[in-house]
């Protein structure tokens, strides 16, 4: 679902629903906006909830894959024949009910990977498993894009247009439930069974001046403000490439939406492959030296889309497709640690600042980094939306003018480079290492050990 709205929300309502690309712009960022702020605050609910049945976390997953999967179908329905402004209106009512119900999912979500996997190695491989299910979902859209766009060049928009992105919004809000429910009843049963969370601990009262200035502390702090930032720049990079990608790909490669759909399918099966290589050099090397050398590999697949782009005149509509699959699938391998590493280091900062404090604050933690990113994404959005209006991006022309068309090449390969050389410049900074984490489980296990043998003489 959520990859379904990130690569195609944009071209869906610009392209098939005619609003302009401003509009689209700022209902996207100030839905972003909104999601970054509200993170903090489930995430801090999230860490002091009781809940006798559900524990800390999962109560709220529960809750938020009911909303997120109805309020999906809705925004795809919007009707075609209402004026701009009303189509604007529902967008942004949709896009902001929607990211509230992800933050009910996704930030407790994210808290329970470092509840249950604390030690550095387990970390690793935890996130890898979950972007290698997570990119199965990304990929989803992309072939059932295949099956349910009409065959012909996407540029053409007819009303089968709209009824294929619906039918694709019923069966992720279907897999959604089916596979959310999975996910929680399953870790429900992992989570009892190893005492995960014990509820008799000690619930702090609410305090928003100590959650606003939580922030600004977490901040101050070299390691985590290297991985904040670090990884918004990453993000705002990933959003050039998958929001204005399907307007390059349309409007200046003339793929149809099979083709489209292939390339997208390439770039994410790229990620998935490359899952085991990022485990092992993170393990040989450390996941920082690791991530650097992924986000380099990126840079160089972003300059190799940078070449097709400048030949594309040149060559035949399907020869350049088969030579963007290889490109797509290169840059997918760089971007399979982007993913997972992150996160990773962040569990890592995370684990180190609990284990100093002695509070479980894993959900405020991880709210605070999906704060940051998400407010760099809503600000990428908002640009993007402005980018296209000042390119002259018509979305009743199925062939643009050759100015459009460089400005959309423009905006994608730049604005891919210069984020993802500021992403490498900001991860270089991350100074925590494996012996840092290690050294800390050792004393965690020795503690806990001593703990057994008094309660057990």
């Amino acid at each position: 679902m959520s990859q379904t709205m990130g690569n195609f929300i944009m071209f869906f309502a610009t392209a098939v629903m005619g609003i302009s690309g401003s509009l689209v712009g700022i209902a996207i960022a100030i839905s972003s906006l909104w999601d970054g702020v509200s993170d903090p605050l489930i995430g801090y609910l999230s860490d002091n909830n009781r809940n006798k049945f559900f524990g800390k976390r999962l109560g709220f997953m529960f809750f938020g894959i009911f909303a997120i999967a109805f309020l999906n179908i809705c925004i795809w329905s919007m009707p075609s024949s209402m004026h701009e402004i009303a189509k604007f209106f529902w967008l942004l009512i949709g896009m902001l009910a929607i990211e509230t119900a992800n933050t009910f999912f996704g930030t407790p979500y994210a808290a329970l990977a470092i509840d249950i996997a604390p030690d550095y190695n387990e970390q690793s491989k935890i996130q890898s498993f979950k972007t290698i299910f997570s990119i199965m979902g990304m990929i989803l859209p992309s072939i059932l894009m295949y099956f349910f766009m009409p065959s012909i060049s996407i540029s053409i928009q007819t009303s089968h247009t709209q009824t294929g992105y619906i039918h694709i919004a019923l069966i992720n809000s279907c897999m959604l439930i089916f596979l959310g429910l999975i996910t929680i009843f399953s870790t429900l049963l992992y989570t009892r069974k190893n005492n995960i969370y014990r509820l008799d601990q000690k619930k702090e009262k609410f305090n928003f001046s100590q959650l606003l200035f939580g922030y600004f502390d977490i901040l101050k702090k070299k390691d985590f403000r290297a991985v904040i930032f670090g990884y918004s720049f990453a993000t705002i990079a990933s959003s050039f490439l998958t929001s204005v990608g399907m307007h390059l790909f349309t409007y200046c490669y003339h793929f149809s939406s099979p083709q489209i759909s292939v390339v997208l399918i390439s770039l994410f099966g790229g990620a998935i492959c490359s899952q085991p290589l990022w485990v092992y050099l993170s393990r040989r090397m450390d996941k920082k030296r690791a991530l650097i050398i992924s986000l380099s590999t990126i840079v160089v697949g972003i300059f190799l889309i940078t070449i097709t782009f400048l030949f594309r005149d040149f060559i035949p509509t399907n020869t350049m497709f088969i030579i963007a699959i290889p490109c797509l699938i290169f840059c997918g391998i760089g971007a399979g640690a982007m993913y997972s590493l992150p996160f990773s280091m962040y569990a890592d900062a995370v684990t180190l600042e609990m284990f100093k404090t002695g509070q479980n604050n894993a959900g405020a933690y991880t709210g605070y980094f999906t704060f940051t990113y998400n407010l760099a994404n809503s600000v990428a959005l908002l640009a993007i939306g402005f980018l296209l209006d000042i390119i002259k991006f018509d979305s009743s022309q199925p062939v643009q003018a050759l100015s459009v068309q460089n400005g959309l090449g423009m905006i994608v390969c730049f604005g891919c480079s210069i984020c993802l050389s500021l992403a490498i410049m900001l991860f270089s900074r991350f100074s925590i290492k494996r012996a840092d984490v290690l050294k800390v489980q050792m004393i965690k296990e020795r503690d806990k050990k001593r703990e057994i043998e008094q309660n057990n003489p």
